[in-house]
Order: structure tokens, then C-alpha cells, then sequence
């Protein structure tokens, strides 16, 4: 009797489902306090020089504070070109807030031109400390002017990454018309991604372990819109500028 007790009682404490439902709203900027909530957020500003120029990409902007601003309760990034240099912007919540587990919706419009890449994605924390990829990286939404019509999602793994084999790409014909959302679902088992609630890609690897799912710790988010690079790039259209990356809101559940 007394071990059919301690039985049951080990699993309700540990064995029992984890939630995954999501429903607590632990993060949310609507971007409507006319500038950067910068106890949320933080500039990465410049080039990547010295130690990663080119921000380990290639890429051909410099990210500048100027780029980046708060207009009609939104938040824009803008890419600009003047005479040969390139700039653009780009913030995170490194430090400030970071999460491990629940689920993130981005609600964004996309900018149009062949060179622009937008990404909102997410590093883990632990980046200064282990490098990439060890610390992980979950790309939620990636875009290149240069194949309209796409979206990419992608998991950055020490077993896969750079060109990661855990991707996937979604044809979307009218995603550059108008507002999107684009939301993840992260918990012990697996990561969804969803473009307009609609499920595009799980990822949940049968064995899990630091090579394949560097995924069970505190992460942080990332915006920004770069120009050019390995993935971008090469080529950029130069009759573009400036364009815009337009983002509603960022909020995340657990």
C-alpha cells in the first residue's frame, strides 16, 4: 500500500504532462511609447569588426541607432544606402529579457528588394560563454528579396548548422502584401512554427542531446534587417533604398 502511494506520488510531481498550452503573457511590446523601450531592448550597433565583421555573414550594412525608431506605434527598421555604404538596424533583448520555453508571435511586415534579408530569431544566452553554435540559434522567421514568395525557418545545431539541414522553406505567394504573424512554439519536446497560424515545420529530434538540441535553456530575440551577405546577397539592388521592416508587436507566452 505505502509503495503504490510513493508511486503515485512520483507521478504526479514528475511525470505529470507538461504545460505547453501557453496562455501567460510574460512579454509584450507594442512599441507605442514613442521610442525604443530600451529596459527591453538593446542597440547592436556597427559592422561586427573586429571580431566578427561583416557580422560573421558577409553581410555589407553598418547598424546604426538612426535606422531604428518607433512611428505610429510600431517599430521600423530601416535600410538606407548613402553613396556606397549601407545601413541599417537591429536590436535585442540580450539581458534584458530572455526565456526558455513557451511560445512567441511576431507580428511584422516585410520589406521588398533583392539583397534585403529580415530575420526575427532568437540566440541562446549563454552565446559569450559557448560561442555558435553551440549556444543554439532558432531562426523564426527568415527572408531574402531575392526569392519572393519564401519563408525560412531554420534550427542551428553543433550537429547542423550554417547551412542547417533543419530548415524549412515556406512558399507563401502574398507574403510580402500587408501584416503577418509569425509565432513558435518551444517546449522540452519539440519547436513548431506557424505563418499565420498555420503550421509550417516541427522540429523534434528522436535523440537529444548537446550536438542535436542545444534548446533547454533561457534564449533572447533578435530583429534586425540586413543587406547583402551569404544569404541575402550577393547581388543588391541598389534602386531600392530605403526600404523598411515594419514590426506591430513582439510578445511571448508560457
Amino acid at each position: 500500500m505505502i509503495t503504490r502511494v510513493l508511486l503515485t506520488l512520483f507521478m504526479v510531481l514528475y511525470l505529470k504532462p507538461q504545460n505547453t498550452s501557453h496562455t501567460n503573457l510574460v512579454f509584450s511590446d507594442e512599441f507605442n511609447e514613442g521610442k525604443l523601450d530600451l529596459s527591453s531592448w538593446s542597440y547592436e550597433l556597427g559592422n561586427g569588426c573586429p571580431n566578427l565583421c561583416g557580422w560573421g555573414n558577409n553581410e555589407l550594412q553598418v547598424y546604426t541607432k538612426k535606422n531604428v525608431s518607433t512611428v505610429n506605434n510600431q517599430l521600423v527598421i530601416s535600410a538606407t544606402k548613402q553613396g556606397d555604404n549601407y545601413y541599417s538596424g537591429r536590436i535585442s533583448s540580450k539581458d534584458k529579457f530572455e526565456f526558455k520555453y513557451g511560445t512567441i508571435e511576431v507580428k511584422a511586415q516585410l520589406p521588398k528588394g533583392k539583397g534585403l534579408w529580415p530575420a526575427i530569431w532568437m540566440l541562446g544566452h549563454d552565446i559569450n560563454v559557448k560561442g555558435w553554435p553551440a549556444c543554439g540559434e532558432i531562426d523564426i522567421m527568415e527572408y531574402v528579396g531575392k526569392t519572393p514568395g519564401e519563408i525560412h525557418t531554420t534550427l542551428h545545431t553543433p550537429e547542423s548548422f550554417g547551412k542547417s539541414f533543419n530548415t524549412k522553406v515556406t512558399s507563401t505567394e502574398t507574403i510580402e502584401e500587408g501584416f503577418h504573424i509569425y509565432k513558435t512554439k518551444w517546449d522540452a519536446n519539440q519547436i513548431q512554427f506557424y505563418i499565420d497560424d498555420a503550421l509550417v515545420y516541427t522540429f523534434s529530434p528522436q535523440q537529444k542531446d548537446d550536438k542535436t538540441w542545444p534548446f533547454n535553456k533561457p534564449f533572447y530575440i533578435i530583429l534586425n534587417l540586413a543587406i547583402g551577405g551569404n544569404f541575402g546577397g550577393p547581388e543588391v539592388d541598389n534602386s531600392i533604398f530605403p526600404e523598411k521592416f515594419i514590426i506591430d508587436y513582439v510578445k511571448v507566452y508560457q
